[in-house]
């Protein structure tokens, strides 16, 4: 029978491990022997030193998790971190990769960056990590491994459909646009987006259909227009 009302609590959360060798003293650190814990903002944590095995969720240890989330914040204490620094590269050589001649401590050394990286990536070279920053492209657009970039259109174009060149980061590819292709439409190319940094496999590119619409005419294009308009309204349908 436990008396004291406080240790009674303990044990029914608990159990005697609570009351074993090395358990935490003052609430500091948890039940167990060799424990931290506590609140970090909207999160708990705990952490054993005991040398047992720990499960952080696909992370190597607990700093991993508040440098994930905190920017490197971490409840447990200053760690020991390895020098990096910071190099940017354009967008191509992001997606393809590149070798770079860097000067690190005076030494002119060789660095090879590998084809995927994106801005924020993190390379281990030596004593040293690299932080990749990227320039942005006036063509495409990133999200992850795909590729989003705009294809202008004229209405003539997207009404009838056919063939269409489009870039593409490996270069110039036709495609066929079908007859009727409204604006903003995406037309996904499978497997032509970025390789993937670690592993086999490449993202998609997206062509995003963009209509131009002339802003003047010449007369006998008006009177196309004019034939089409007056055919949408004994039909009842908008030619387009």
């Amino acid at each position: 029978m436990l008396a004291n009302a406080e240790k009674r609590k303990t044990y029914d959360q608990f159990g005697h491990a609570a009351f074993e060798q090395g358990a935490s003293q003052g609430g500091a650190g948890g039940p167990f022997g060799g424990g931290q814990g506590g609140q970090y903002g909207p999160f708990s944590y705990s952490y054993s030193t005991g040398g047992g095995a720990q499960d952080f969720g696909g992370f190597s240890d607990p700093f991993d998790i508040f440098e994930q989330f905190f920017g490197g914040g971490s409840p447990f204490g200053a760690q020991q971190r390895r020098p990096s620094y910071s190099l940017r590269i354009s967008f191509d050589e992001a997606v393809h990769g590149v070798e770079k001649q860097v000067t690190i401590d005076g030494k002119n050394q060789k660095l090879k960056i590998p084809a995927g990286v994106d801005r924020g990536s993190r390379i281990r070279f030596g004593d040293y990590d690299v932080v990749v920053d990227v320039t942005p492209d006036k063509k495409f657009t990133r999200d992850g491994y795909d590729i989003v970039a705009d294809k202008e259109l004229s209405y003539s174009q997207a009404a009838l459909g056919g063939e269409i060149s489009v870039d593409t980061i490996d270069g110039l590819l036709s495609i066929r646009v079908p007859a009727g292709t409204q604006p903003n439409t995406l037309i996904r190319l499978s497997g032509r987006g970025v390789k993937h940094v670690n592993g086999s496999g490449k993202g998609d590119h997206y062509v995003r259909i963009r209509i131009i619409i002339p802003k003047k005419l010449s007369s006998k294009q008006k009177e196309l227009l004019e034939e089409l308009e007056k055919e949408s309204e004994k039909s009842g349908k908008s030619w387009f």
